[in-house]
């Protein structure tokens, strides 16, 4: 299975764990191994985490408050958005229809 980034999310993730890393040191880095093994988890079973509109699926991070929300097609996975919980709720929703 093919794992995708949209641009727009892989850029929320490279600037979160910045930010977390300015904050005090080697967070920012603790930040990128909790998204990784959260892909980790979507990418092993990408049914298993709840639709949150139309077929974008959420996975809440456990130890930082950002959620993943991605597409699962039957030969890849698409992660639309590394949301912060404190951002508008709907910012990213332009994503679902690019490719």
């Amino acid at each position: 299975m093919i794992l995708i980034y949209h641009p727009d999310a892989e850029k929320e993730l490279i600037e979160a764990a910045q930010y977390y890393e300015r904050r005090i040191p080697t967070l920012g880095f603790q930040f990128l191994n909790e998204a990784d093994r959260a892909v980790s988890l979507i990418m092993a079973t990408p049914q298993r985490w709840s639709i949150i509109e139309e077929d974008v699926r959420s996975y809440l991070m456990p130890r930082f408050p950002y959620a993943l929300y991605y597409r699962h097609f039957s030969d890849r996975v698409h992660i639309l958005a590394f949301k912060h919980h404190s951002r508008h709720p709907g910012y990213w929703r332009y994503r679902i229809d690019e490719p």
